[in-house]
This record gives C-alpha cells, sequence and structure tokens, in this order.
C-alpha cells in the first residue's frame, strides 16, 4: 500500500483498519473513495502528513506465538485490559455507527441489515457492563492474589467469596456473547457483503469479522489460562 499515492477508497479496500483513521478525521471513504489523501486534506485543511503517520504506525503483529502461560497473571491481566478490552471500547462506537447508516441507506434491500445491528448493539450493551465488572472487581482481586502470592503475604476473602463466583459469572457472560456473535456471522453469510455492497458495507462486515476474531483471542486467554489459573492460585491460600 502506496499512502501517497493510492486512492482512499483502495486502501480501505486493501486495509479495512483504514476506515477508523479516515473517519476519524472525517474523510469519506465510501462515496468519495476516488481520492488520494492530498486530494482530500486540501478540501478538508487537514494535516496530511499526520494521516500517514498514522497509517504507517498500523501494527502488523499476531498473538499466536506469544506464551501467554508462563506471564504472571497480573500481568496477563493488565495485558487483556490494556488490549482487547481497548480494543472493543475503541471499535464499538464505529461499529454501531456504521450499522446504522447500513440500515438506513440498504435496509430495505437487506433487511437482514436489522437484526444484525440489533444484535450488534445488544453486544455492545452487555460487553460493556462485562468489562467493567472484570475491571473493577476481578482483575483487582486477581492482582491482590498474584502480589500476595509474590511478598508471602496473606489473603483476605473477597466479598464475592471465592474467584470462583465471578470467574463463572464471566464464563457464562463469554459463552451468550460468542453465541450472539455466531448469529451475526450467520446473518452475515460469513461476514461477505453482497454484490452491490459499498465502501462502508465491506467495511463494517470486515470490522464485525475481525470484532468477532478479536474477542474468540479475548475469551481464550481468559477461560482457557487466566481464570483457571487465578482459581489455582487461590487455592495456594487456603
Amino acid at each position: 500500500m502506496n499512502t501517497k499515492t493510492d486512492l482512499i477508497g483502495e486502501m480501505v479496500a486493501e486495509d479495512f483498519r483504514t476506515a477508523a483513521i479516515f473517519k476519524k478525521h472525517g474523510i469519506d471513504f465510501c462515496c468519495r473513495g476516488g481520492r488520494t489523501i492530498e486530494e482530500a486534506c486540501e478540501n478538508k485543511l487537514l494535516d496530511a502528513e499526520k494521516i500517514y503517520q498514522e497509517l504507517e504506525n498500523l501494527p502488523a503483529q499476531t498473538e499466536s506465538n506469544i506464551d501467554f502461560k508462563s506471564w504472571p497473571l497480573d500481568l496477563l491481566a493488565e495485558y487483556v485490559e490494556k488490549k482487547h478490552h481497548f480494543y472493543v471500547e475503541e471499535k464499538t462506537p464505529i461499529l454501531l455507527a456504521f450499522l446504522d447508516k447500513l440500515c438506513k441507506v440498504h435496509g430495505e434491500r437487506h433487511p437482514e441489515l436489522y437484526e444484525i445491528s440489533r444484535l450488534f448493539n445488544e453486544t455492545a450493551k452487555e460487553l460493556s457492563a462485562h468489562l467493567k465488572k472484570e475491571e473493577l472487581i476481578l482483575f483487582p482481586f486477581i492482582k491482590k492474589m498474584t502480589n500476595a502470592k509474590r511478598k508471602g503475604a496473606e489473603l483476605e476473602t473477597p466479598a464475592f467469596g471465592t474467584v470462583e463466583n465471578p470467574v463463572h459469572m464471566m464464563e457464562h457472560e463469554h459463552t451468550v456473547e460468542g453465541d450472539r456473535l455466531e448469529k451475526i456471522s450467520e446473518l452475515t453469510n460469513n461476514y461477505t457483503p453482497p454484490a452491490d455492497a459499498c465502501n462502508t458495507y465491506r467495511v463494517a462486515f470486515a470490522m464485525l469479522q475481525d470484532f468477532e476474531n478479536d474477542l474468540h483471542t479475548h475469551i481464550h486467554i481468559e477461560n482457557n489460562i487466566l481464570f483457571p489459573k487465578s482459581i489455582e492460585l487461590e487455592k495456594e491460600f487456603k
């Protein structure tokens, strides 16, 4: 991708993540995607160099080869919060706006968009509450356990009794969200945009797929590593 010569629409088609950057700067990548960044910035008096830099800074990283099992639990909880919780908080409003626009513009021809939007609105609401419960209740206790273990200190019994109680609640909520995103995947034909899809349509579906992929990794780290190790660590204090 050549950010200085490629057309905005072409860049978004190649890497949908660029859409969030253009949207942040108020640049239309859909109906007016046949322009370069320089041309778009001239009309809006924007700093093209700043946008070039943001595009170049898009990360090319994978979590598949990270050995999370070897990490201390406080670091792992911090990682999940800073990476995966931040991802949900950052992408959710963008997706909500895209889906709302798709319903208004394409809903008549593609009525399934209304159900997709309804389901994702539920996901947005439920995940917002879910993340706060982890950040304010479960993760602080995991960090407290890790610190107590490190210092050889006593551990006070939490108000929720045992770490297994919030863990089981979080696991149940993970299942609910996984099921809901599976329904969205089915309704979108595995995130395949229709032949008449505009750029916003294609970006929204690509973002939904990336959202699901990120949530799967997020849930895997918690359900299969962070949570069971936290339960085992708590048993060491009894």
